[in-house]
């Protein structure tokens, strides 16, 4: 199901539409493409031969964000809530023809604006720190290898309602 990117205005029907559902939703052409879209870039691009396909795609509560172009996903983020009631953002992959037009950024804030006010965790790929940074993710810990890439623990913490706004 289509919902508006965090960067469209209303109205504006030129920004890339968003899309996310769970895995049971998916049909099978689209799950085929985001997952090849995964392998693409963390298993090929980035060299690194190891278990793309976690389980984690499975979860009741794992959904998944993409944007398509010519009916194929060609940037993709999913979502998910452990065992422990954590929520996570990850698997943040735009395809190398399709970088350089916010599409990353676009879905990061769409999964953010999905999981509301609650901590957000992930494991991101140290360059990227600033990045997430943008997002209001904070270092949580010390760097760390995950399959011979440096990456590093950082957590958005939990909103609070500003004083006097009213929650419903």
């Amino acid at each position: 199901m289509p919902i508006p990117p965090a960067s469209a205005r209303a109205g504006d029907t030129l920004g890339p539409q968003v899309r996310a559902a769970r895995l049971v939703d998916l049909d099978p052409l689209t799950l085929y493409g985001l997952l090849r879209l995964r392998v693409d870039v963390f298993v090929v691009e980035q060299d690194c031969a190891y278990p793309e396909l976690d389980g984690v795609d499975t979860e009741a509560t794992t959904e998944h964000l993409w944007i398509e172009a010519d009916g194929v996903p060609v940037a993709t983020v999913r979502t998910l809530v452990d065992a422990q009631g954590v929520h996570h953002l990850g698997r943040v992959a735009t395809r190398r023809d399709h970088r350089g037009h916010g599409y990353a950024s676009t879905l990061v804030q769409a999964g953010l604006d999905r999981i509301g006010g609650h901590a957000v965790h992930i494991g991101a790929q140290a360059y990227l720190e600033r990045w997430y940074e943008r997002f209001g993710f904070r270092r949580a810990g010390k760097d760390y290898l995950e399959d011979g890439i440096p990456h590093l623990p950082m957590v958005r913490p939990e909103l609070t309602p500003r004083r006097g706004a009213q929650t419903s």
